[in-house]
């Protein structure tokens, strides 16, 4: 009895280690991105994404309709490169982190602030695959709005 125990035990230790290092290891590239972001880093920041990644913005326009704005990881990239250091800090919360083999999806509230100034705040979705050994962001859909932000 003390033997199934005991490997139980270490049964449990183990897959427990290993889901926790996959969902480190899809955090370590959600904060990648922003780190990259906040460095105005474009290279670092191509980096975190698949080749066939999709980023979109639910936005609004002036009369207040809402819309899905889409955006290429290489004009996000521009934008991104050409701020001066410090200037894009989107400062975020992991709320949700599910894995399911190559999948991961990533819930992430955030408050964003340029050049120092609050800008505003919303959430981020994204969804991660493993490619080659590597998590990479395949598609990031954000909400955007002033207040509330808690």
């Amino acid at each position: 009895m003390r033997k199934f125990l005991l490997f139980s035990a270490i049964l449990f230790i183990s897959i427990a280690t290993k889901a926790q290092s996959s969902e480190d290891s899809v955090k370590t590239v959600v904060n990648n991105l922003f780190a990259a972001m906040k460095a105005a880093d474009p290279e670092a920041l191509v980096a975190t994404f698949a080749d066939s990644a999709i980023l979109q913005t639910i936005a609004q326009n002036k009369v207040g309709e809402k819309y899905i704005r889409n955006e290429s990881v290489k004009q996000f990239a521009t934008s991104i490169g050409g701020l001066k250091s410090g200037a894009a800090d989107e400062r975020i919360v992991f709320e949700t982190v599910k894995i399911d083999a190559d999948l991961a999806l990533v819930w992430t509230p955030y408050k964003f602030y340029f050049n120092g100034n609050f800008s505003h705040c919303g959430v981020n979705s994204f969804h991660l695959v493993r490619i080659k050994g590597q998590w990479k962001i395949q598609y990031l859909i954000d909400t955007r709005r002033k207040t509330p932000c808690e």
